[in-house]
């Protein structure tokens, strides 16, 4: 009895310390990933390629519009043109409207936005739903994947 006892303690003490390193990893992986969503939407908005691309991790694949996308490089990223489209289409800036975790683990983060899309006289364009997948891939927090329900 004695001895069950002594197991069923060490075996509690180490998962509890398990869990509470899970924890604690869990906790930075998603201080990283909302990070590295403030830098895309920051680069995002300032329309600076170089830094939006700095912002991902690849290859990255884009969801929407019904086609997927993929990047393989940063490079890439860079020449896809994306601000030409979006100036056309009368955007000016976006803004997150709401970010929940949705899944977690030390490496990953999936992330549901809402965001809003407005034009120069900061009117709503559009609001629209996404999943952002957020990795850390050789120390480096970015968006790796996004779904998108906006054009």
């Amino acid at each position: 009895m004695i001895r069950g006892s002594l197991a069923l303690f060490c075996l509690l003490s180490f998962s509890s310390n398990a869990l509470a390193q899970d924890s604690a990893e869990t906790d930075s992986a998603i201080a990283g990933a909302m990070q590295a969503m403030d830098e895309f939407m920051l680069a995002f908005n300032a329309r600076d390629p170089e830094a939006w691309a700095a912002s991902l991790n690849y290859p990255h694949v884009r969801f929407a519009s019904g086609r997927v996308t993929i990047w393989e490089t940063a490079a890439e990223f860079v020449q896809s043109g994306a601000f030409v489209r979006l100036a056309e289409s009368g955007w000016d800036h976006s803004h997150w409207l709401t970010r929940e975790v949705t899944l977690a683990a030390p490496g990953k983060v999936h992330i549901a936005t809402v965001f809003q899309r407005f034009n120069r006289d900061n009117e709503i364009m559009g609001t629209y739903q996404s999943l952002y997948i957020v990795t850390r891939v050789d120390g480096h927090w970015g968006t790796q994947a996004r779904s998108s329900l906006a054009p």
